[in-house]
């Protein structure tokens, strides 16, 4: 796996009350679902990036308000073969 490097202001930490390694966990995670929910990464890719199993990342999305199916009308009339 691979490990980055960050410099973040000390106040970041506080802000959010969040200990460091917290921090680094919820940013995982709100990374992962903000780049699935542009539809930038899949679902699974997500919930790898995120650390998470994918049921627990389709409960993240569900907490944060993010829709699970990332299909609009079209594409479900052309996934259903209307």
């Amino acid at each position: 796996m691979t490990q980055l490097a960050m410099e973040l202001p000390e106040g970041i930490f506080s802000a959010l009350r969040l200990a460091p390694q917290a921090f680094a966990a919820e940013m995982r995670i709100a990374s992962a679902v903000q780049w699935y929910a542009e539809r930038r990464i899949s679902q699974a890719k997500a919930a790898e990036a995120a650390g998470l199993s994918r049921v627990a990342f389709l409960d993240e999305l569900r907490r944060r308000g993010v829709a699970a199916i990332q299909l609009d009308a079209d594409e479900l009339d052309a996934e259903l073969g209307l």
